[in-house]
């Protein structure tokens, strides 16, 4: 698989997001690459992204895991020729289980593996990490859809 980062290689709509577009200057700049069979993030917060003194705040864990999630379902179906040119794999469902507080003073790391996947539906296991410790756990559900379609507003 690939070496340069996941969202690069993602149609122009999807270069926006919050969380992982390479186009929105504001957003938090996740990049999530292929190492092994799973894939891995390293992401170092800055101070105005806590909760309380010292710790990650929960929506900014849950956006990066919901990003690298739906990241490694585009990034596994597009090498493996599943994916049209407008077609990608976006959030149905996230869910989170905070195992404990996560430090705000270090980076932390990402890595996430696919659980199972029919073409339409995939399921990604992601796992956060601040140094060797496992502070939260996150499933993603992706659909896949037509983004032209799925933009259509």
């Amino acid at each position: 698989m690939s070496q340069e980062p996941i969202q690069d290689k993602w149609p122009e709509e999807a270069a926006f997001c919050w969380g992982c577009g390479q186009r929105n200057e504001h957003g938090l700049q996740l990049r999530s690459y292929w190492e092994d069979n799973e894939t891995v993030a390293t992401w170092m917060p800055k101070e105005h992204h806590l909760a309380f003194p010292g710790i990650l705040n929960g929506g900014i864990i849950s956006t990066i895991i919901d990003c690298h999630g739906t990241g490694t379902a585009n990034a596994y179906h597009h090498e493996v020729g599943e994916l049209e040119t407008h077609s990608m794999h976006v959030t149905a469902s996230l869910t989170i289980r905070f195992l404990k507080p996560t430090p705000l003073d270090h980076p932390v790391t990402l890595r996430a593996r696919i659980r199972e996947t029919d073409g339409r539906k995939t399921i990604v296991d992601c796992d956060l990490y601040a140094g060797d410790e496992k502070c939260v756990v996150g499933q993603i559900v992706t659909v896949k859809v037509d983004v032209r379609a799925f933009l259509d507003r």
